[in-house]
């Protein structure tokens, strides 16, 4: 496949010391422990009976600790009325950090985010405070914190990201914590985040070929730029971006951050983008990943910027389509003729055909080629 991130790339991350407190494989809090007998029946049923959440009182952190018992609370919590949700949250809130970082835990505090009172709500906000780096390098943690982000107030996000201020590239490139730093992008006021859009000064050509770091750059400029109220806090990273753009298409993760601006960037950028791979169409188009980014500059260019890039594979010496041959043979450039085939207008289209035509026997004996032949003749009222 030529499209899509590389298998295997969400290996390593770090671990935060609170990770030392979590548990064994299958849940259990320590070795030691034993499922009392209150859990053993609801897990059996044997007695088929209904439970609910005032039934389980005093063991409601056992049952959060279980596979089967966590996910009980999370179901009784959605429909659960206030004096249900204090029942189970009394019990909850003493071992709230250790339920942040259980396999099964996790869960019932996010629901608590999701379903608690604004009370509730403050309450857990309030139980991150000194623990967000340790939570965001955790497996379990992170999307506690991430599910915190969503609800709570502006003020006590104010106070949590605070803590990951010096922490940024740490973060960036673990794989729990950069999930945290792109919800802060997406969820947190601006001003509040400018700080770590100032720790990626002079590092966004590494972060961008970083395989978590990609994404956050992504993220920036997607929200950053939405966000009319505010300053242009992300033109500093775009334009690092648009300086090492040739070097970018053509990595496994920098050319995704690309294809990003093509998207969502400013007509501008775009055209930054295309005016440096104008000159440079079939060689990129031959690469692995460049050709993505070809396929959208095609796709998102002006159409006077389009019809440069097709000029570039039409030409050749002599107006032999040297080019336009080359492409269609192989095994990354066919995806882009393929894409100009869809993008351009009639006229074009017909040009292309012509072009084409004489050269359809040879074409067949290639697999790149036959997807050529098939585009066009769904767009021609003949056979090829």
């Amino acid at each position: 496949m030529k499209h899509g991130m590389r298998a295997g790339m969400y290996g390593g991350g770090g671990r935060g010391p609170m990770m030392e407190k979590g548990r064994g494989r299958h849940g259990d809090y320590d070795a030691g422990h034993m499922r009392s007998s209150l859990l053993e029946e609801f897990r059996s049923n044997k007695n088929n009976r209904k439970f609910e959440l005032h039934d389980i009182v005093g063991h409601i952190v056992e049952f959060s600790q279980d596979q089967h018992g966590s996910r009980f609370i999370q179901q009784k919590l959605e429909t659960a009325t206030p004096d249900e949700k204090q029942l189970v949250f009394k019990e909850i809130l003493p071992h709230a950090l250790s339920l942040m970082i259980d396999v099964f835990g996790n869960y019932v505090i996010q629901k608590f985010f999701e379903h608690g009172t604004p009370e509730h709500i403050q309450q857990l906000g309030e139980c991150l405070e000194g623990h967000v780096l340790d939570l965001s390098l955790q497996m379990y943690g992170c999307r506690v914190i991430q599910k915190a982000l969503e609800v709570i107030a502006v003020e006590q996000k104010a106070t949590l990201v605070r803590e990951l201020e010096g922490h940024v590239m740490q973060c960036v490139k673990d794989q729990n914590g950069n999930h945290v730093v792109q919800k802060c992008i997406e969820r947190v006021p601006a001003h509040l985040i400018q700080f770590i859009v100032e720790a990626f000064t002079g590092q966004v050509f590494a972060l961008a070929t970083h395989p978590y770091g990609c994404r956050v750059i992504q993220r920036i400029l997607e929200y950053c730029s939405e966000r009319k109220s505010t300053p242009d806090i992300h033109t500093p990273i775009l334009e690092e971006l648009l300086r090492c753009t040739i070097s970018l298409v053509q990595d496994q993760y920098g050319n995704y951050v690309i294809q990003h601006v093509l998207e969502h960037g400013k007509p501008e950028h775009k055209s930054e983008i295309i005016m440096k791979i104008q000159g440079q169409v079939l060689q990129m188009s031959q690469h692995k990943f460049a050709s993505n980014v070809v396929e959208k500059c095609v796709q998102y260019g002006s159409v006077a910027e389009r019809r440069v890039l097709v000029d570039e594979i039409l030409g050749g010496p002599r107006g032999e389509s040297t080019t336009l041959l080359i492409m269609m043979k192989d095994q990354f450039a066919n995806y882009v003729i393929q894409k100009v085939i869809d993008t351009v207008d009639d006229a074009t289209r017909d040009v292309l055909i012509t072009k084409i035509r004489p050269h359809v026997a040879s074409l067949k004996k290639f697999t790149y080629g036959k997807h050529i032949i098939a585009k066009l003749e769904k767009y021609s009222s003949q056979k090829l």
